[in-house]
């Protein structure tokens, strides 16, 4: 690791086994979402942009897994979900309703190398509903290593109850941009290509996490500011049931 905590650009991003998870903290920002601080055992520090995921087994042997994205720093020393509560979905209903601190989970992680972010050189994130959450994570490895100037975040979403963690999005500067209710002096309106050019100089590295719909909204709006496509890493999910 190099002085001040700071990851080398080059340094590949880590990846781990299946291993258990003690859950240590249970809280319910919101009626749709739950986030889970876990202790993960012989855990490995990750790179803010991965991913874990949580498997659940039933007695029968059946098994049902999903993927959320950490929310926490890799100084934090619990690893941080936000999940969101997908009312027919195999595993989210049992994370947001039924576990408990002292449970026990089957977590692997971390996960992923092109949607990572070491905190060496600036960044740019934009993000549009839950796809906040590995924002949330940068977010914080920036403000850990003392250098929350390098990094500019773009949100969006429908209303702000939408929008994961918003009073900490809001505290650090964030542009939030709500498609169906004003947010202090922004009318309610879709995020525009002029919100984002004070952020987007085309020399950071940005990144662009939210559904398929949004994903390619937000890439047209950078490629309407000239910013390269392979400065642009994109990652696009779906509804994580």
């Amino acid at each position: 690791m190099a002085p001040g905590g700071v990851v080398p650009a080059f340094a590949p991003a880590p990846t781990g086994r299946w291993t258990t998870a003690t859950v240590r903290e249970v809280m319910h920002p919101t009626p749709h979402a739950v986030i889970l601080r876990l202790d993960v055992r012989d855990r490995i520090d990750h790179l803010p942009g991965q991913h874990y995921v949580v498997r659940l087994r039933a007695p029968d042997g059946y098994t049902a897994q999903r993927s959320y994205s950490v929310a926490s720093p890799p100084s934090d020393p619990l690893v941080e979900l936000w999940i969101e509560r997908i009312p027919d979905g195999e595993v989210s209903p049992f994370l947001a309703d039924e576990v408990a601190p002292g449970d026990e989970l089957e977590v692997r992680g971390p996960i992923g190398g092109w949607f990572v972010w070491d905190g060496a050189m600036p960044a740019i994130g934009v993000a549009g509903g839950s796809g906040a959450v590995p924002l949330i994570a940068m977010l914080r490895h920036a403000q850990a290593l003392g250098r929350p100037g390098l990094l500019q975040l773009a949100v969006s979403a429908r209303t702000l109850a939408d929008l994961p963690f918003p009073d900490e999005l809001a505290a650090a500067g964030a542009l939030i941009a709500l498609s169906r209710e004003p947010h202090g002096d922004r009318p309610a309106g879709r995020l525009t290509v002029d919100e984002l050019r004070p952020l987007a100089t085309c020399h950071e590295t940005t990144f662009v996490c939210g559904s398929a719909g949004f994903a390619e909204f937000a890439s047209q709006l950078l490629v309407e500011l000239g910013c390269p496509s392979p400065d642009v890493r994109v990652e696009r999910f779906g509804p994580t049931g």
